[in-house]
Protein backbone atom coordinates (compact mmCIF):
# COMPACT_ATOMS: atom_id res chain seq x y z
CA UNK A 1 0.00 0.00 0.00
CA UNK A 2 1.83 3.34 -1.01
CA UNK A 3 1.73 6.49 1.54
CA UNK A 4 -1.23 8.68 2.09
CA UNK A 5 1.22 11.83 1.50
CA UNK A 6 -2.07 14.26 2.37
CA UNK A 7 -2.52 11.96 5.29
CA UNK A 8 1.18 12.24 6.39
CA UNK A 9 0.86 15.84 6.57
CA UNK A 10 -2.01 15.75 8.78
CA UNK A 11 -1.03 13.55 11.31
CA UNK A 12 2.35 15.60 10.99
CA UNK A 13 0.09 18.94 11.93
CA UNK A 14 -2.11 16.95 14.16
CA UNK A 15 1.42 15.88 16.39
CA UNK A 16 3.25 18.92 16.07
CA UNK A 17 0.31 20.51 17.19
CA UNK A 18 -1.14 18.57 20.23
CA UNK A 19 2.90 18.80 20.75
CA UNK A 20 2.84 22.82 20.61
CA UNK A 21 -0.27 22.85 22.84
CA UNK A 22 1.77 20.75 25.49
CA UNK A 23 4.25 22.53 25.86
CA UNK A 24 2.20 25.71 26.00
CA UNK A 25 0.33 24.63 28.75
CA UNK A 26 3.56 23.50 30.63
CA UNK A 27 4.57 26.93 30.99
CA UNK A 28 0.74 27.79 31.79
CA UNK A 29 1.38 25.33 34.53
CA UNK A 30 4.27 26.50 36.05
CA UNK A 31 3.01 30.03 36.07
CA UNK A 32 0.21 28.83 37.81
CA UNK A 33 2.00 26.86 40.64
CA UNK A 34 4.64 29.83 40.67
CA UNK A 35 1.89 31.91 41.46
CA UNK A 36 -0.76 30.62 44.06
CA UNK A 37 2.59 28.01 45.50
CA UNK A 38 0.06 25.55 45.29
CA UNK A 39 1.17 21.75 45.71
CA UNK A 40 3.20 19.90 42.76
CA UNK A 41 0.73 17.36 42.96
CA UNK A 42 -2.76 18.92 42.87
CA UNK A 43 -1.14 21.14 40.26
CA UNK A 44 0.05 18.16 37.90
CA UNK A 45 -3.03 15.76 38.40
CA UNK A 46 -5.88 18.39 39.20
CA UNK A 47 -4.37 22.03 37.55
CA UNK A 48 -4.78 23.64 40.80
CA UNK A 49 -8.69 22.91 40.79
CA UNK A 50 -8.19 25.81 38.38
CA UNK A 51 -9.85 24.53 35.41
CA UNK A 52 -13.13 26.43 33.95
CA UNK A 53 -16.26 24.83 32.99
CA UNK A 54 -15.82 24.79 29.12
CA UNK A 55 -12.33 23.20 29.65
CA UNK A 56 -13.61 20.52 32.13
CA UNK A 57 -16.03 19.78 29.59
CA UNK A 58 -14.00 19.47 26.60
CA UNK A 59 -11.51 17.33 28.46
CA UNK A 60 -14.20 14.96 29.72
CA UNK A 61 -16.03 14.39 26.50
CA UNK A 62 -12.65 13.74 24.95
CA UNK A 63 -11.69 11.36 27.64
CA UNK A 64 -15.34 9.88 26.90
CA UNK A 65 -14.84 9.96 22.75
CA UNK A 66 -11.83 9.14 21.16
CA UNK A 67 -10.82 6.67 19.15
CA UNK A 68 -11.62 3.59 21.09
CA UNK A 69 -14.78 4.78 21.79
CA UNK A 70 -16.09 5.24 18.04
CA UNK A 71 -14.40 2.28 16.65
CA UNK A 72 -15.58 0.18 19.53
CA UNK A 73 -19.26 1.37 19.38
CA UNK A 74 -19.02 0.94 15.11
CA UNK A 75 -17.86 -2.48 15.67
CA UNK A 76 -20.22 -2.86 17.93
CA UNK A 77 -23.12 -2.19 15.62
CA UNK A 78 -21.70 -4.17 12.65
CA UNK A 79 -21.04 -7.24 14.69
CA UNK A 80 -24.86 -9.36 14.17
CA UNK A 81 -24.82 -10.70 18.46
CA UNK A 82 -24.66 -7.34 19.40
CA UNK A 83 -25.92 -4.78 17.03
CA UNK A 84 -28.03 -1.51 17.35
CA UNK A 85 -29.37 -2.12 20.76
CA UNK A 86 -26.21 -3.33 22.58
CA UNK A 87 -24.62 0.26 21.32
CA UNK A 88 -27.59 2.31 22.79
CA UNK A 89 -27.52 0.52 25.53
CA UNK A 90 -23.48 0.86 26.00
CA UNK A 91 -24.22 4.86 25.57
CA UNK A 92 -27.16 5.05 27.90
CA UNK A 93 -24.99 3.67 30.63
CA UNK A 94 -21.86 5.86 30.51
CA UNK A 95 -24.65 8.42 30.47
CA UNK A 96 -25.83 7.75 33.31
CA UNK A 97 -23.00 7.34 35.34
CA UNK A 98 -21.73 11.12 33.91
CA UNK A 99 -25.18 11.95 35.07
CA UNK A 100 -25.36 10.38 38.16
CA UNK A 101 -21.47 11.42 38.91
CA UNK A 102 -22.55 15.27 38.63
CA UNK A 103 -25.36 15.68 40.60
CA UNK A 104 -24.91 13.70 43.16
CA UNK A 105 -20.61 13.37 44.04
CA UNK A 106 -18.73 16.22 42.05
CA UNK A 107 -19.73 19.53 44.25
CA UNK A 108 -19.07 17.40 47.88
CA UNK A 109 -15.81 15.98 46.00
CA UNK A 110 -15.04 19.41 45.55
CA UNK A 111 -15.47 20.88 48.82
CA UNK A 112 -13.60 18.04 50.66
CA UNK A 113 -10.92 18.78 48.34
CA UNK A 114 -10.76 15.36 47.26
CA UNK A 115 -7.69 14.37 44.51
CA UNK A 116 -9.15 10.72 43.65
CA UNK A 117 -12.41 9.18 42.81
CA UNK A 118 -10.95 6.93 45.89
CA UNK A 119 -10.69 9.29 48.61
CA UNK A 120 -13.82 8.72 50.27
CA UNK A 121 -13.78 5.47 50.26
CA UNK A 122 -10.33 5.35 52.08
CA UNK A 123 -11.32 7.52 54.62
CA UNK A 124 -14.62 5.30 55.35
CA UNK A 125 -13.64 2.11 55.02
CA UNK A 126 -9.35 2.83 55.14
CA UNK A 127 -6.76 1.63 53.31
CA UNK A 128 -7.18 -1.80 52.41
CA UNK A 129 -10.43 -1.24 50.77
CA UNK A 130 -9.31 1.73 48.73
CA UNK A 131 -6.18 -0.52 47.44
CA UNK A 132 -8.81 -3.26 46.25
CA UNK A 133 -11.19 -0.90 44.66
CA UNK A 134 -7.83 0.87 42.89
CA UNK A 135 -6.80 -2.69 41.53
CA UNK A 136 -10.28 -2.81 39.40
CA UNK A 137 -9.90 1.34 38.74
CA UNK A 138 -6.08 0.06 37.27
CA UNK A 139 -7.34 -2.84 35.37
CA UNK A 140 -9.96 -0.91 33.72
CA UNK A 141 -7.62 1.95 33.11
CA UNK A 142 -5.29 -0.39 30.93
CA UNK A 143 -7.46 -1.79 29.14
CA UNK A 144 -9.19 1.52 28.04
CA UNK A 145 -5.23 2.50 27.19
CA UNK A 146 -4.55 -0.76 25.21
CA UNK A 147 -7.98 -0.36 23.21
CA UNK A 148 -7.07 3.16 22.57
CA UNK A 149 -3.40 2.54 21.24
CA UNK A 150 -4.79 0.16 19.10
CA UNK A 151 -7.51 2.39 17.48
CA UNK A 152 -4.28 5.07 17.05
CA UNK A 153 -2.09 1.98 15.83
CA UNK A 154 -4.66 1.34 13.34
CA UNK A 155 -5.25 4.97 11.97
CA UNK A 156 -1.31 5.44 11.17
CA UNK A 157 -1.08 2.20 9.74
CA UNK A 158 -4.00 3.15 7.40
CA UNK A 159 -2.66 6.68 6.66
CA UNK A 160 1.06 5.92 6.86
CA UNK A 161 1.66 2.21 5.87
CA UNK A 162 3.61 1.87 9.37
CA UNK A 163 3.48 -1.56 11.41
CA UNK A 164 0.87 -0.88 14.38
CA UNK A 165 3.14 -2.05 17.21
CA UNK A 166 5.63 1.27 14.86
CA UNK A 167 2.53 3.52 14.99
CA UNK A 168 1.59 2.82 18.63
CA UNK A 169 4.97 3.30 20.02
CA UNK A 170 4.84 6.79 17.99
CA UNK A 171 1.40 7.72 19.65
CA UNK A 172 2.32 6.54 23.15
CA UNK A 173 6.13 8.33 23.14
CA UNK A 174 3.60 11.62 21.83
CA UNK A 175 1.11 11.48 24.51
CA UNK A 176 3.80 10.80 27.16
CA UNK A 177 5.99 13.98 26.10
CA UNK A 178 3.28 16.19 26.88
CA UNK A 179 1.80 14.87 29.47
CA UNK A 180 4.90 14.58 31.43
CA UNK A 181 5.63 18.56 29.88
CA UNK A 182 2.27 20.44 31.46
CA UNK A 183 0.31 17.47 33.67
CA UNK A 184 -3.22 18.18 34.10
CA UNK A 185 -3.14 21.26 32.25
CA UNK A 186 -1.19 19.67 28.75
CA UNK A 187 -3.85 16.92 28.84
CA UNK A 188 -6.83 19.13 29.38
CA UNK A 189 -6.20 21.96 26.58
CA UNK A 190 -4.91 18.71 23.95
CA UNK A 191 -8.48 17.06 24.65
CA UNK A 192 -9.72 20.51 23.31
CA UNK A 193 -7.83 20.19 19.76
CA UNK A 194 -9.17 15.96 19.86
CA UNK A 195 -12.93 16.92 20.32
CA UNK A 196 -12.56 20.06 17.84
CA UNK A 197 -10.95 17.74 14.95
CA UNK A 198 -12.81 14.51 15.64
CA UNK A 199 -16.05 16.94 15.53
CA UNK A 200 -14.64 18.93 12.31
CA UNK A 201 -14.03 15.29 10.78
CA UNK A 202 -17.67 14.03 11.50
CA UNK A 203 -19.43 16.48 9.97
CA UNK A 204 -17.30 16.88 7.38
CA UNK A 205 -17.69 13.04 6.23
CA UNK A 206 -21.54 13.54 6.46
CA UNK A 207 -21.31 16.16 3.48
CA UNK A 208 -19.18 14.37 1.55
Amino acid sequence: MSVNIPGVIAMLFFYLMVLGVGIWASIKSKKEENKSAADKIEMALLGNRGITTVVGIFTMTATWVGGCFIMGLTEMIYTPSMGLTSALVFLSALSFSFILGGLVFIKPMRDKKYVTMLDPFQIKYGKAYAAVQSLGALLSDILWLAGTLISLGATMNVILDLPYSLSIWISATVVIVYTLLGGFYSVAYTDIIQVLLIFITMVRRLYL
